[in-house]
């Protein structure tokens, strides 16, 4: 590797990063992350602090665990890749598959097909749900519903359904007939609802109203994040999806419950539907599922579903794939991190850390007028969104965000920036002490405001 002068001089000079401005990098230059141990990242100027964001939501077993290292490298040397196309399988990617249906056989699950990530895996269970209702003779299912503060990637087929105009505007026209309801968001919706449970039912009921308008024989499937995360840490009311599934129930409508970020125990449960009680038709899976050491991502099946294109002529093939699904190295860390996260059991440790860091931000709350709201409670998922008139519920400007953002990085927590909020979602292997940790270098930062 170059030494540290020519990754500085470098710095944002050829890399275009996602999700920013490329001239604004070059005027302000990324951090560098050099290195990481357990749930900790070190920058170049040697600058430790606790990974609060858990990478980007998926080092759920943070930065040393050794047993998926050991896997990646003794499959890279026993075969590195071959392809997974039908005709061609391999033993790492046969064992892969096992393994998480058994993880999510409790919520229905029978088959997966392997993806390269989130994104691809968003675009692949939109295309099977289309194709699902082919096979079964209504050919006119092709539309989509999904939520608003949604994120579901950013493919065509996933900017199409995410719920955030940021990824949507520049690159319209999108996917036709894809459709938004409102955010089970009680501190800003449009009806003024800051009761959940009522919140639940009026967006069912706009469900309904919306799929009669658009004729129930046109909607393919549903898809929503159980939490919502990228959109702010959106918790909805208990009822919230079992709502959801209900309207899909009634109208033959598939749900696909994206569990990228949800799933494996970040909300204290293996995934984000069995923490609401809800068996989906469909999930999509990534990050957690290697915690983020290879990139892999899933398309998980009902029996529902998967008889369907099981028991099809030629027609129930699947024609789309990646070149990496399925990939030899990534099954051996599916396998490997699958076991040690049961092994760890860190959903237990995610509801008990959630607690503690929703509940440590509370209190920050008390103390600082700039923090307007406070979501979380539900495993390692939390938001904070910074307003700067908390009766008018004014957004704070991004300048300030960033001040904040910068304060409690120096102070020895990296959390992530979403619009006015700040976003956490650590390593679900964090402890007590390293919470405590995040939650002074938060008070510094907001002091810092």
């Amino acid at each position: 590797m170059k030494d540290d002068n020519f990754l500085r001089e470098m710095n944002a000079r050829h890399l275009w990063h996602p999700m920013g401005h490329p001239g604004e990098q070059q005027q302000n230059a990324p951090t560098i992350i050099k290195s990481a141990e357990g749930v900790e990242i070190i920058d170049i100027d040697g600058h430790r602090v606790v990974d609060a964001v858990g990478g980007l939501w998926c080092t759920n077993l943070g930065y040393s665990n050794d047993a998926i290292k050991q896997a990646i490298s003794d499959q890279l040397w026993q075969l590195p890749y071959y392809s997974a196309f039908a005709g061609t399988s391999n033993p790492p990617a046969i064992e892969a598959s096992y393994a998480v249906q058994e993880f999510f056989a409790e919520d229905g699950m029978a088959r997966v097909f392997f993806t390269s990530g989130g994104s691809d895996a968003v675009d692949t269970a939109l295309r099977m749900a289309r194709q699902y209702h082919r096979l079964r003779g209504e050919p006119t299912r092709t539309k989509f519903l999904s939520l608003k503060k949604g994120y579901h990637g950013t493919h065509w087929g996933g900017a199409s359904v995410n719920g955030n105009n940021r990824f949507r505007i520049t690159y319209e026209p999108l996917l036709p007939g894809c459709f938004h309801l409102p955010s089970p968001y009680t501190y800003r919706n449009p009806y003024h609802e800051t009761d959940p449970a009522k919140l639940a039912e009026k967006i069912a009921a706009a469900m309904v109203d919306e799929i009669e308008f658009q004729d129930p024989s046109t909607i393919a499937a549903f898809i929503m994040e159980p939490i919502q995360g990228a959109g702010g840490v959106i918790v909805p009311d208990a009822s919230f999806m079992k709502h959801m599934r209900e309207v899909c129930d009634r109208y033959g409508i598939l749900l696909i419950s994206d569990e990228v970020i949800c799933g494996f125990g970040r909300t204290g449960d293996w995934s984000g539907a069995r923490h609401w009680g809800v068996k989906p038709d469909m999930m999509t899976v990534a990050k957690g599922i290697t915690s983020a050491y290879f990139p892999v991502g899933g398309v998980l099946l009902s029996d529902k579903v998967a008889d369907v294109f099981e028991t099809a002529d030629a027609s129930g093939a699947i024609w789309t794939g990646y070149t990496y699904s399925a990939h030899p190295v990534g099954a051996a860390a599916v396998v490997a991190c699958l076991s040690e996260t049961t092994r760890l059991d860190t959903r237990t440790n995610a509801a008990a850390r959630g607690t503690q860091l929703f509940h440590g931000v509370q209190r920050l709350m008390e103390k600082y007028d700039i923090i307007g709201d406070v979501r979380g409670g539900h495993g390692l998922m939390t938001g904070i969104e910074l307003v700067s008139d908390r009766s008018a519920k004014t957004p704070m400007d991004a300048a300030t965000v960033k001040k904040v953002h910068q304060a409690t990085y120096e102070a020895g927590a990296m959390v992530r920036i979403g619009g006015n909020n700040l976003l956490m979602s650590p390593p679900l292997i964090i402890t007590e002490a390293e919470i405590d940790q995040v939650l002074s270098a938060l008070d510094t930062g907001f002091a810092a405001a």
